[in-house]
């Protein structure tokens, strides 16, 4: 399986995320859909958490904290 992974990640207004892959492809990803699909992301409404989004090592995945994270083919495979 080939891994798309991540370089940089970046909070915008919305809650949408800016993400740059290591083939530097640029794709952007509406976190609202995940939160009404999985109510554990629902955190993720308080502006302050959602600005913490980091890449994860390795560029893997994302993450706000140990509960929360998004795997980079998700990101990458997702409409944006």
């Amino acid at each position: 399986m080939t891994f798309y992974k991540i370089k940089n990640v970046k909070a915008l207004d919305n809650l949408i995320l800016e993400i740059i892959f290591e083939n530097e492809e640029i794709k952007y990803y509406d976190i609202k859909k995940l939160i009404a699909e999985h109510k554990e992301f629902e955190i993720l409404n308080d502006k302050t958490l959602f600005n913490l989004v980091k890449v994860d090592i390795g560029g893997y995945g994302i993450s706000w904290n140990n509960d929360l994270d998004i795997s980079c083919n998700t990101l990458y495979y997702s409409p944006s």
